[in-house]
């Protein structure tokens, strides 16, 4: 994982355990074979994409409201409580 990459998607996401489940989420849908959301000359892999395209704000993430931790506290555990939006800008 580089560095740079990772310092420059701290600045867009700055708490350390949203960054780590929204690049999870991101390298799943990668390694299935979405299509990467930036474009790289070098040959990347699946973590360094998902921060490059957190970093260059290419994905967005939102955190569930109040009523829907309620609903899910009514429900079986999910896996994560972060719901990670991806988008193409």
């Amino acid at each position: 994982m580089r560095d740079d990459y990772l310092r420059q998607a701290l600045k867009v996401i700055d708490d350390p355990t949203i960054l780590v489940n929204v690049v999870s989420q991101r390298v799943k849908q990668l390694r299935r074979g979405s299509r990467p959301l930036v474009e790289s000359l070098e040959k990347l892999s699946a973590e360094d994409t998902a921060l490059r395209e957190i970093g260059e704000g290419r994905i967005t993430y939102e955190l569930p409201t109040e009523l829907e931790m309620a609903k899910s506290n009514e429900r079986p555990p999910q896996r994560s409580a972060h719901k990670a939006i991806f988008s193409a800008a």
